[in-house]
């Protein structure tokens, strides 16, 4: 090959580098793809194909895309959990997964990045992407299931995400900071920062933001509706109308505007009323 011809094709091949372009094509067809899946991803495949198209993207799309798409990634890692049967090992990878792209994802905020190791929540204050504030917070607070020791070291760090994610865009999916964080601070005991109280307000306040987005009605139900143990498990009945109330209004509520979520929170809402029978049995 001639240095001329070499250097043509080197000239392509870079136009194709700068436009993203590939055997998969370009990334606006891949993102275009993702976004239907994910609009679809209720049902497994399509969650499955969201996470694939992600990943691929992820390594062509302009810096400016970067966040987004790993963003949408340790959304769809911390909900593929939804489809099993819960707390399983395979569930710890997902979560494990959601929270390396959570914070690969807070860490292209340079002074976060600078800070992280030394000052966490001084780190996190710089942080202005809601979706990776969320999607962290939810993916490191589940892996506390599994180890509680790590639950107890690092329960500041998740609830500082979640404290972020309220001053910058409390209405981000639903008022999912609050209900987040108000379901933490119910289980939480009180030497860890836990205030049952605090935690109501905030778990009401999800419902007042977005009364349609039913998993807020669910996770009221289920924190404040029920007592628990120092363990974070579920040891009595609180407020047993509250929870026919609330999880009733959540079975005959429309899907909506919030296909994958709605749909989760109807299947929650038939697992805690067995669970608020199985007390009422005991009793």
């Amino acid at each position: 090959m001639s240095r001329i011809a070499a250097l043509t094709c080197l000239s392509v091949l870079f136009l194709f580098a700068l436009l993203g372009l590939g055997a998969s094509g370009p990334p606006v067809d891949l993102l275009q793809q993702a976004g239907a899946a994910f609009a679809e991803r209720f049902e497994p495949a399509r969650m499955e194909d969201a996470i694939s198209y992600y990943e691929e993207a992820l390594s062509i799309v302009p810096v400016q895309s970067e966040g987004f798409v790993l963003g949408r990634l340790s959304q769809c890692y911390y909900e593929l959990t939804t489809f099993s049967p819960g707390n399983t090992p395979d569930d710890k990878d997902l979560f494990e997964k959601g929270k390396e792209y959570g914070l690969r994802s807070l860490r292209l905020n340079h002074d976060f990045a600078r800070l992280e190791n030394d000052d966490f929540k001084e780190a996190v204050s710089y942080v202005t992407d809601p979706a990776a504030l969320l999607w962290t917070a939810n993916n490191w607070g589940a892996l506390f299931s599994y180890d509680p020791l790590l639950g107890m070291i690092d329960v500041g760090k998740v609830k500082a995400l979640y404290e972020r994610g309220i001053e910058i865009a409390e209405d981000y999916w639903g008022g999912s900071f609050h209900n987040a964080l108000g379901a933490m601070l119910v289980t939480l005991p009180s030497f860890l920062g836990g205030s049952v109280e605090e935690g109501r307000s905030h778990l009401e306040r999800a419902i007042e933001i977005s009364p349609d987005y039913l998993e807020n009605h669910v996770v009221y139900a289920q924190y404040w509706g029920f007592t628990y143990d120092l363990f974070g498990r579920i040891s009595g009945i609180r407020d047993p109308d509250l929870i026919e109330r609330e999880l009733d209004f959540v079975l005959s509520a429309q899907i909506g505007d919030w296909p994958f979520w709605n749909r989760e929170a109807k299947k929650e809402a038939e697992a805690l009323l067995k669970v608020k029978e199985g007390f009422e049995d005991e009793g």
